[in-house]
């Protein structure tokens, strides 16, 4: 899990899903800040995204680097405590240069509850799936067959 956690750092943006009226919409986003498994985020109120993980706050990301992928399930908390939302503004330069303050921006919380990591480049192919609720891994491939429950 901890070289699919290495590679978001790495790769902080993120192509980013959410839903709206049952349709898919999909947006590129950057991770801002990274404690464990839960990645932080900021947006404006007056974002389509703001509305859409208001009514619905289940989400994708996916982040891609040639042959290797992770892609992260789980629900946003708009629960940020101030000290972290201070620390995304000042250390993300972004975002000073789109918004005068830290607090015209609501920042989010995304604890993953599924993860996959996909690495192409071998044979076979590697796939990590990572449900964190269950606490369990599963993943391998072999041929064309799935290997579950191999670590």
């Amino acid at each position: 899990m901890q070289t699919a956690l290495d590679f978001l750092k790495e790769h902080y943006e993120v192509a980013f899903a959410t839903c709206e009226d049952n349709r898919p919409k999909l947006r590129l986003f950057q991770i801002m800040r990274h404690e464990g498994t839960t990645l932080y985020f900021a947006t404006s109120t007056q974002k389509a995204v703001y509305s859409q993980l208001v009514a619905n706050p289940h989400v994708e990301i996916l982040a891609v680097d040639g042959k290797v992928s992770v892609r992260c399930e789980g629900s946003v908390d708009f629960d940020v405590d101030d000290e972290c939302k201070r620390w995304i503004y000042d250390n993300n330069p972004v975002l000073p240069r789109l918004y005068s303050s830290y607090d015209k921006l609501v920042y989010f919380a995304l604890r993953i509850e599924v993860m996959d990591y996909y690495d192409l480049r071998p044979t076979p192919p590697i796939l990590r799936h990572f449900d964190l609720r269950a606490g369990t891994e599963t993943g391998g491939f072999v041929g064309e067959r799935f290997m579950k429950g191999d670590k």
